[in-house]
């Protein structure tokens, strides 16, 4: 069944009866299940580049849009460890759901990272118990909002060029700078209202269905008591404010993963139903899959793949120790050191997946080029999304802690 607005109940019907995971396994095992849906017409609805509402309630139907929301609130209460693998098995399908989905488990995070503790309460509960999906117009390349005060409100305004989740998210992040200050402020807001006016105009290379396009931010009013973090219109500045670039940096690497496991997957069935042995080099085989070259390089390309896993697992281990642990205990050596082995982590993926999605066509052959065939969406939505900071900064990184044992300075890219 392929993912539509007339089949979205259908598909949602699925865990209607089904008991609702109580296991990290479990959620897990549920988020592939939800991959291997979206994989059923990823390249279709890619092409299609409609707003992905109907994806988005396949994520809430499942139950792993609040997999981070407490459960006294009806969420999995699950950990970020957890997180991260449920965005790589749902990004195996559709890499743009799969960042998506990420996007939204930082954001909704973003209470935790700079709110007070007032302030976390009210919002998971709101996001929890409603199953909201989380946008972020927070892109620091851009110039950053401006706030002005009007008696007990903050007003913001301004453009953003880049806004993940966009028109299909339920609240929207929003980030800028006092006027005539150099203080920042978070704040989180419903997306649906008149001063939120998104342009449509995500149409790139890949990741086509992430809702990544521009946004105006005209005069959105909040309540100074809604300013993350802020207490008596001073904010409550600690180190673990700064964990949202090297937790998202992760969440990158993990989607990536995804995209590039779904590469090989799809790659390895199209070699043992289509392609053809070769039947000019001396050594005819029967099967394409008895290819010594196409063993060759299918075994390169899982071990390559593998050790990611490895290494994704065991910073996404780490990372969650930190997120999950008192905030006022991290320090800002463990917060660079994590930061450092999510850096290596990030390198080794897009180097890694870039290739797999590249070399599949040498193990597939010439007919999987075919447009019907569609392998070339791995490539397209790894190639776009890696390009979202430069990756020798992150190689810098680790080679500045390997030779003088740096960490990197928090920013918002570090």
């Amino acid at each position: 069944m392929t993912i539509t607005d007339s089949a979205t109940t259908s598909l949602a019907d699925r865990w209607r009866d089904a008991p609702t995971p109580h296991t990290s396994a479990a959620w897990i095992a549920r988020a592939r299940e939800v991959g291997d849906i979206l994989a059923v017409d990823a390249v279709e609805r890619d092409r299609a580049n409609h707003p992905p509402r109907a994806e988005v309630d396949l994520l809430k139907a499942a139950g792993l849009v609040t997999l981070l929301g407490p459960r006294a609130h009806g969420g999995a209460g699950e950990s970020w460890e957890t997180a991260y693998k449920v965005i790589r098995a749902v990004a195996r399908g559709d890499g743009s759901i799969g960042q998506l989905l990420g996007y939204h488990y930082l954001w909704a995070w973003a209470a935790r990272l700079v709110a007070t503790e007032e302030q976390i309460a009210a919002i998971e509960e709101l996001a929890t118990s409603n199953t909201l999906l989380f946008g972020g117009a927070v892109n620091p390349r851009d110039a950053d909002l401006l706030i002005r005060e009007d008696g007990d409100d903050l007003v913001f305004s301004g453009r953003k060029s880049f806004s993940t989740g966009g028109r299909v998210s339920d609240l929207t992040v929003l980030e800028g700078v006092l006027d005539g200050t150099d203080t920042h402020v978070f704040a989180i807001v419903p997306t649906d209202q008149d001063g939120i006016v998104f342009a449509g105009d995500w149409d790139n290379l890949g990741q086509r269905l992430t809702e990544s396009g521009s946004v105006e931010i005209r005069d959105v009013r909040v309540p100074w008591s809604a300013a993350a973090g802020f207490v008596d219109k001073q904010f409550q500045p600690l180190v673990y404010n700064t964990l949202n670039v090297p937790a998202i940096q992760l969440v990158f690497a993990n989607f990536y993963l995804g995209i590039a496991e779904g590469a090989l997957e799809t790659a390895a069935a199209y070699t043992r139903e289509r392609t053809r042995p070769w039947p000019y080099g001396g050594d005819d085989k029967g099967h394409a899959r008895d290819e010594w070259y196409l063993l060759e390089g299918y075994g390169i390309l899982q071990s390559r793949l593998w050790a990611d896993e490895a290494l994704l697992d065991a910073v996404g281990h780490e990372i969650s120790a930190l997120l999950h642990a008192p905030r006022e205990e991290l320090t800002a050596r463990d917060r660079g050191e994590v930061a450092v082995r999510i850096a290596a982590a990030k390198v080794r993926i897009v180097d890694d997946g870039l290739e797999v999605a590249s070399r599949i066509f040498e193990l597939t052959g010439a007919r999987a080029t075919a447009n019907a065939v569609g392998l070339d969406i791995f490539w397209r939505n790894l190639r776009t999304h890696s390009l979202h900071d430069p990756i020798a900064y992150k190689k810098r990184e680790v080679g500045a802690y390997v030779l003088s044992n740096e960490v990197p300075v928090p920013t918002w890219y570090t």
